[in-house]
């Protein structure tokens, strides 16, 4: 490789050697550049594109020894120096220009021996720790570490304006069979813009984002930014201990999902700030009685319009609203105001965007090669590769990222569907069978099970939720009883069926009685969360108040009873934003909520029902102690479709007052109408969907009722009751009568 030269000059590299550096197609940089040799005679050697002069610089500046050009390469030098001899490089420019700089070549690997084999094997639980861009010092220098699995590159580099996006410049080690190349750049700093030049089988592919970067330009930009992990200083040690509770299938969950970007601007159309959410929307959720927010996804993503579902860097928040600094420093702050905060998660597709994962060393390596398993026909999108292990292990990596380093409760992970089977939205004859010819997707069931393994495995406080909008059995069964393993799972079947019989006309609704009844069949094969989620809002839809029937009045009258009937419902809760105050236009992404709605009597009538029947849900056991327990659930009136009326009893623990849930979806008052209850004595009227409060006209059971020994509906107690039209009432057992009738 390399030949002697007479007095003590430093050794020519081969020609082909030189050239495969010039033309930045070395595989191995390492093995030539930097520091080389044995006893006390090293040769260091240096390619720097762009200089025409190279000096060794030593003994803290006192010392500077001219290299000498390639006669080949002129843009290759060498020079001798003494075996471990500290030093720097200075060169010279042809128009004169100098710099100086540290030879990322003379510093070893990073990366351990343990890391190479879990990396190779697909293994390494925090990924994220070795992978991506990381401001270290090493061996005494302060600059970024960078790696990058890239199996089938011939050669990656780190590019950016540090090195004037030269790929020749910065050409990182491979690190053996793990597909992992590395490199150490002295003197980048937190803040730099990057990305990766890859050199594929077939040749260079476009300039690739990193797939675990930590930050990200902003939008349209592409590049990655050099983002150190674990700078926020957490005051959230109290509900991190205590929120396994507040998580739990007997805990009242109610969500408040939120598109970031949209919940409100401010002036001239800005989105909000990370810091800004952190005081207006923290206290605003707060106040309207919800226990958390769910983001939709803040991975980073190129395009507005897929609302984040469509994300490049899924280790990066995006920077539309701030750093990731500012990012931890809004869930803090949700923390510390007793919310916990949900951010929605997609492993299930990935856009074809040229920076992406879309072909990324110049082969399919994240996605499928066979667009049958490997292109999303709904969604114009790739699909991952979930039996390639790395591929698994980047993915349930992520997940654990999330939760660890932004002190998230929990991930709701979006089209669930979409994973777990093959021939979803496909026609016959455009899909592959598993191996037992079945559409069943086995590598994203182990990927799901996996991921939920691991997140429940690091901290049991945490909450996972799927969207799986089909019957799949044991979605929120425990991965070693065969389960997916997941918290909860948001029960699309209650939402479509109830939707659908709101939207009918009450002069109708007694045909499809059974619609909102069907979802008790089935309520406590699941941990449910009855999810009214931005898809109910979009595309066409209208809004929660247009797909109301009725004129005025009777359109918030509709929805009011709606979410009387969703509250005393067994499941979990969630509303979309703006739906709590009856947002009148269809959601528009671009574009901030119609606030000024809540300033008139019937939106603001809406906005404090939904604040009230949180504070009732939080505060009554009996409505969420059991919302996946058949022993918490009765049905008193099941079956009254003639005058779509429904009745129901709720339980908690022993102890618990008992509540009961009548609701009628007509406009004609039912006076009079007898109820059994399951208990003597007083129960107070908590919850009127029709009281003036709320924008309606205040009839109903002001002072409660009293039961007599009258049997009916499988009670041996029962009492006449005022239902107001298209309302929902509900009765708590027990407690001075106005003092009830009041909260």
């Amino acid at each position: 490789m390399a030949r002697r030269t007479p007095d003590r000059q430093a050794p020519v590299i081969d020609e082909g050697a030189a050239r495969a550096l010039a033309e930045g197609r070395h595989g191995d940089p390492f093995s030539v550049l930097g520091p080389h040799g044995r006893g006390r005679d090293a040769t260091v050697t240096a390619f720097v594109p762009g200089a025409v002069r190279l000096w060794l610089v030593t003994g803290g500046g006192a010392a500077q020894t001219p290299m000498q050009p390639h006669p080949a390469v002129p843009e290759l030098f060498s020079a001798p120096l003494a075996t471990g001899t500290p030093y720097r490089l200075r060169a010279e420019a042809l128009d004169g220009q100098g710099w100086s700089f540290d030879d990322p070549y003379r510093f070893g690997p990073v990366l351990g021996e343990i890391d190479e084999y879990l990396l190779g094997e697909g293994s390494h639980r925090r990924l994220w720790q070795a992978l991506g861009a990381h401001p270290i010092r090493h061996e005494g220098m302060a600059g970024t570490h960078f790696a990058v699995w890239a199996p089938n590159a011939r050669r990656v580099s780190v590019v950016g304006d540090f090195n004037h996006w030269n790929g020749r410049a910065a050409p990182m080690r491979r690190r053996g069979a793990s597909g992992v190349w590395e490199i150490f750049l002295p003197a980048i700093a937190e803040g730099t813009v990057y990305k990766y030049e890859i050199l594929g089988p077939q040749g260079l592919v476009p300039l690739k984002a990193d797939p675990v970067g930590f930050g990200s330009e902003h939008p349209p930009a592409t590049g990655s930014v050099v983002r150190a992990l674990g700078r926020h200083d957490w005051q959230d040690a109290g509900w991190m201990a205590g929120r396994a509770a507040r998580n739990s299938v007997d805990a009242p969950i109610s969500i408040y999902e939120v598109h970031a970007g949209s919940w409100k601007r401010a002036a001239a159309g800005r989105m909000l700030s990370y810091a800004e959410m952190a005081g207006d929307l923290v206290d605003y959720v707060r106040d309207m009685g919800f226990t958390h927010i769910e983001f939709l996804p803040l991975s980073e993503h190129p395009f507005d319009g897929s609302w984040g579902y469509q994300p490049v860097g899924l280790y990066a928040p995006t920077i539309r609203h701030g750093t990731p600094q500012e990012f931890a420093a809004l869930i803090d702050a949700a923390h510390r105001a007793g919310l916990g905060v949900i951010l929605d998660w997609v492993p299930a597709h990935f856009p074809s965007d040229a920076h992406g994962l879309a072909g990324f060393d110049g082969s399919n390596l994240y996605e499928h090669a066979d667009p049958r398993e490997g292109f999303h026909r709904d969604w114009n999108t790739l699909i991952y590769n979930y039996g390639r292990r790395e591929v698994a292990n980047y993915l349930a990596a992520n997940a654990l990222y999330w939760l660890e380093e932004y002190h998230l409760d929990g991930l709701r992970v979006d089209a669930v569907a979409s994973m777990l089977y093959r021939d979803y939205s496909r026609p016959e004859g455009e899909w592959i069978p598993n191996r037992d010819g079945g559409r069943e997707n086995y590598e994203a069931m182990a990927l799901l099970r996996q991921v939920n393994a691991d997140a429940y495995g690091a901290d049991a406080g945490i909450m996972t939720v799927a969207e799986e909008s089909t019957a799949f059995p044991g979605v929120t069964q425990p991965a070693d009883r065969g389960g997916l393993g997941f918290g909860f799972k948001w029960n699309m079947g209650w939402m479509n069926d109830t939707l659908a019989y709101m939207a009918r006309d009450p002069v109708h609704r007694r045909h499809h009685h059974h619609q909102m009844t069907f979802a008790l069949t089935y309520a406590w094969s699941e941990n449910f969360i009855l999810a009214v989620s931005h898809d109910e809002v979009v595309h066409g839809k209208g809004s929660m108040l247009t797909r109301m029937p009725g004129q005025g009045a009777e359109k918030f009258a509709n929805l009011r009873a709606y979410y009387g009937f969703m509250w005393g419902h067994p499941g979990k809760k969630l509303l979309f934003m703006g739906q709590e105050f009856a947002q009148g236009a269809e959601w528009n992404h671009g574009q901030s909520l119609d606030w000024h709605l809540v300033d008139l009597p019937a939106h603001a009538g809406v906005q404090r029902l939904v604040r009230d029947l949180n504070a009732l849900y939080r505060a009554t056991p009996a409505l969420y102690r059991h919302d996946s327990r058949p022993e918490g659930f009765e049905w008193l009136v099941v079956d009254d479709a003639a005058q779509s009326v429904l009745a129901f009893v709720r339980r908690g623990a022993p102890g618990d007052a008992p509540v009961v849930v009548a609701v009628n979806f007509t406009p004609v008052a039912r006076e009079g109408y007898r109820l059994g209850f399951p208990a003597p004595g007083h129960w107070a009227e908590v919850m009127n969907t029709d009281a003036a409060a709320y924008g309606g006209a205040n009839r109903g059971n002001l002072g409660g009722i009293a039961t007599e020994a009258r049997p009916l509906h499988g009670q041996a107690q029962s009492a006449p009751v005022c239902l107001p039209p298209l309302s929902a009432v509900m009765f708590r057992q027990g407690g001075p009568a106005e003092e009830e009738a009041k909260a």
